[in-house]
């Protein structure tokens, strides 16, 4: 049997916020290589685990390695050090609106390292290939599609040539066809660059085009990791109501206000 090298590890995370349980003991390994996808209903925790796997939250209890390195026990510059290791694709795309494409796509390049200027173009152009968006260099946002701004984004993941992408919701608000050309490309990039990914989405259809394997969480809990396969033929009636989108089952859409995730987004 193969043996899987482990890129990220999240050990028994624990997040309360105002009394409230949000993550419940989160145990998974992501592999070197690998697009592990993070799915689930609104307000169970995906969110929050990413912000958790990226730096930008702490936990109450519990540890996450990038590599060797906890990001749990790392002071700020320490934090600072290991994100440059890793990109983030925002659900947003995240662009700045008075940056165009080539400034938007280096200013992580600007801003973290010391390469001249015309290197700095010369790796945006080749990144912006990778994506598909040659010649966009000059554009300003406003003149894009949101397709176009995802990939924009995706390119400035990639610029700092990063170990791992995080994407938070990357087909959200998009049409299918779209969808597909953005989880095409989140496939390619993962082969050519020979990156991990960790995708966050409750797309099912991207779920089980792109996913080498699959969390489902509920209620801050990893309630089953699996391959595409597993999850689509899994016996529990949670993930089933929840994949194959059904009212009847014991996902309980009658909220009450303890229910509510408030450091999910809506």
């Amino acid at each position: 049997m193969r043996e899987h090298k482990v890129a990220i590890s999240v050990k028994d995370l624990v997040k309360n916020f105002d009394g409230r349980r949000v993550l419940d003991g989160i145990t998974l390994d992501i592999y070197h290589g690998e697009t592990f996808v993070i799915m689930g209903g609104s307000g169970c925790g995906k969110s929050t685990l990413l912000r958790h796997m990226t730096g930008a939250m702490k936990p109450d209890s519990g540890k996450i390695f990038f590599g060797d390195k906890d990001l749990t026990s790392l002071d700020e510059d320490q934090t600072e050090q290991v994100k440059r290791r890793f990109g983030m694709c925002f659900q947003s795309s995240a662009l700045l609106d008075y940056l165009n494409v080539q400034e938007n796509v280096s200013l992580p390049l600007r801003e973290h390292t010391t390469l001249d200027p015309k290197i700095i173009s010369i790796i945006v152009k080749m990144k912006l290939s990778l994506v598909g968006l040659s010649g966009f260099e000059n554009l300003m946002p406003s003149m894009l599609s949101g397709g176009m701004k995802k990939r924009v984004g995706l390119a400035r993941a990639i610029s700092m040539d990063p170990e791992a992408v995080f994407y938070d919701e990357p087909t959200a608000g998009l049409d299918p066809i779209v969808c597909a050309v953005v989880d095409k490309l989140i496939l390619d990039l993962n082969k050519k660059l020979l990156l991990t990914s960790v995708v966050v989405t409750h797309n099912m259809e991207s779920v089980f085009r792109i996913a080498d394997r699959v969390a489902m969480l509920h209620k801050g809990r990893v309630l089953q990791i699996g391959t595409p396969d597993e999850i689509r033929n899994s016996k529990d009636p949670i993930v089933q109501q929840f994949i194959n989108g059904r009212l009847d089952g014991p996902i309980n859409f009658s909220e009450s206000i303890e229910d509510i995730n408030y450091s999910e987004e809506a």
